[in-house]
Parts: structure tokens; C-alpha cells; sequence
């Protein structure tokens, strides 16, 4: 038996011993490597995974050669090194800990959510583009966040506990550049500011442009650090920014920031549900009213067709006797 058949025979003996478990090992084990790669990646910890990287080949090299000194200090610093990237990486990790979590939850929460808490929900956010609109227009700032599945209890604790319905006039008076609590957020939760002059974690990524403020960080850590909605104003340009999962955009406009929102905070099928029987509905009215209408034309069209025909048969009777 030649090399290449020997070796086809080993790949068809391995291949007959897979089983449905080894499948599923293996694709767990690449999701994790994924999810790991991306968590390096977004952190921006390719030199420090470089730096793992060479501490595991110089353990290798080590072992390999028998060089009992460098092996056991190396073998002491890996013990010690995963405690320390724990350390290090605490806020990721948690960050990252809770957007595992929050997902399910947040599942649960939108397939439970009833056509009352829908109309609540686009009540909120018509308020909240209006107040943001306004605020904008005359540069005042605001910080207004959305808690989702993520609770923010702690943030929550930093400011003043409010507990009232969503209104516009209320957001503008919270942020009015005189009021005592217009530095800090609002937060809003189950569709009522349940409080304001909350301070919020400021973000450590570097790589934010230097012209933003101390606004626009505090919303991108909190974006950062949970699964909340953050709407930001400017004070010095009066535009509406947006922050997600750490993401800032900006540059909304009314119309383009309530679909924003409606998009984040309502799950897609259901608010396209919504807006499907609230359309239908609209169409059914339009529908009776236009067939209402028909009607009544009919009616009055009926009188005018037999005065006509009066009309015809006045104007024969002369031409009959002649």
C-alpha cells in the first residue's frame, strides 16, 4: 500500500468516527475564537495578544529544549497573567457579560409587549423628538437615555428620582441651562423619566475625535458599558447625536431621529404589526367614508336625473301636439 493510500485510509477511518458531538464541539470552540478575536479587536488588543502570543511560543521553545528555569517562571507568570488580564480588562468584560445576557431578555421583553405598550412607547418617543428638536434649535444641551434590558440601577441612584410622564415641556425644563440638574442625564425607563441629574461613565476609547465633549463621552460610555439608547444635543452646534453599543451618530433630523428610535426600541416585526393594522384601519375608514360619500351622491344624483327627464318630457308634449 503506497503513502497517498495509506493516508486517504486514515482520512476515511477519522471521518467514520466523527460523530454529531465532535461537529458541535468544534463549532462551539470557533464561535468562542470568533467572539474572542472580535473582543480583541474592537478593544484594540492586538499588541497585547501579540505579546500573549510570544510568551506561549517562548513556553513552547522552552519545553522543547528542556530549559527547566525559563519553563517554570513562564508557567508562574501564565498563572499569575490571567488573573491580571482580568484586572485589566474588568469593564470589558463586564460590558461585554452584560450584551450576552441582555439579549435573551431583551427577546422576552419585545415578544411580550401589547398594543398599549406600543402606542406608549411611540407616545415617549414623539415627546422626546419634540423636546430634542426644540432644545436643538436653540442650543441647548441634553443627555436623555433609554433603559432596555440592561438596568441602571446605579446610574440611576447619582441623580434625582423623578417618576413622571414623558413630556417635552418637561425634558426641555430638566435641560434648561439655568436648572440645577441640566449638567446631568435623564433616564427614562418603562416609558416615564424616572430620573434626571444622573452622571454617567465617561469613555476611555482613545480614538474619540477630541472636538466632543464631555457630553458626547459620558454618552458613548454609557453606550459602552450597556445596551442603553443614549440622544444627544449639543450645546455648541445644536445637532442631535445618537449613541449605540458605543457607536456615535450624528446629525439627525426630527423625522430621521423618531425612525432612529422607533427601529431601537421596538422590535422590527411588531412595530411593522403595528403600522400595518393602524394603516389597515385607516384605510377601512377612508373606505366607509368614501362609500358614505358614493351614496350621497347617488342620492342627490337621482332627483337631478328624473327633474331631467321631467324636463324631456315637457319639452316633447309641445313638439306632439304641433
Amino acid at each position: 500500500m503506497s503513502s497517498t493510500e495509506q493516508l486517504l485510509f486514515h482520512i476515511k477511518n477519522s471521518l467514520a468516527s466523527i460523530q454529531v458531538t465532535d461537529v458541535l464541539d468544534i463549532l462551539l470552540v470557533s464561535v468562542i475564537l470568533f467572539y474572542v478575536y472580535r473582543f480583541i479587536r474592537e478593544r484594540r488588543a492586538g499588541k497585547l495578544a501579540i505579546g500573549i502570543l510570544f510568551l506561549l511560543v517562548m513556553q513552547l521553545i522552552a519545553t522543547a529544549f528542556e530549559m527547566h528555569l525559563m519553563r517554570f517562571l513562564l508557567e508562574q507568570l501564565f498563572a499569575v497573567g490571567i488573573i491580571a488580564l482580568i484586572i485589566l480588562f474588568q469593564p470589558e468584560l463586564r460590558s461585554a457579560l452584560e450584551k450576552v445576557g441582555g439579549e435573551p431578555l431583551k427577546g422576552i421583553r419585545v415578544f411580550g409587549m401589547e398594543q398599549k405598550d406600543l402606542t406608549a412607547i411611540n407616545n415617549t418617543i414623539d415627546q422626546v423628538c419634540d423636546a430634542c428638536t426644540d432644545m436643538a434649535e436653540s442650543k441647548t444641551g441634553a443627555l436623555i437615555v433609554f433603559e432596555r434590558s440592561t438596568r441602571l440601577g446605579d446610574i440611576i441612584r447619582t441623580g434625582t428620582v423623578i417618576n413622571a410622564n414623558v413630556n417635552s415641556f418637561l425634558l426641555k425644563n430638566i435641560f434648561f441651562n439655568k436648572a440645577p440638574m441640566h449638567d446631568g442625564a435623564a433616564i427614562i425607563s418603562h416609558n416615564r423619566v424616572y430620573s434626571a441629574g444622573c452622571f454617567l461613565p465617561l469613555s476611555l476609547n482613545q480614538d474619540i475625535i477630541r472636538d466632543l465633549g464631555t457630553r458626547h463621552r459620558a454618552g458613548i460610555g454609557m453606550s459602552e458599558n450597556s445596551d442603553a439608547v443614549v440622544v444627544i444635543v449639543s450645546e455648541e452646534t445644536g445637532k442631535i447625536s445618537t449613541a449605540v453599543s458605543g457607536k456615535l451618530v450624528t446629525g439627525y433630523t426630527k423625522d430621521s431621529l423618531r425612525e432612529f428610535l422607533q427601529n431601537e426600541l421596538i422590535n422590527d416585526t411588531l412595530y411593522q404589526k403595528w403600522r400595518r393594522r393602524k394603516s389597515d384601519r385607516t384605510r377601512e375608514k377612508n373606505a366607509q367614508a368614501g362609500d358614505s360619500s358614493k351614496q350621497t351622491k347617488a342620492e342627490h344624483e337621482v332627483p337631478a336625473k328624473t327633474a331631467a327627464v321631467q324636463q324631456d318630457a315637457e319639452r316633447e308634449t309641445p313638439e306632439a301636439k304641433n
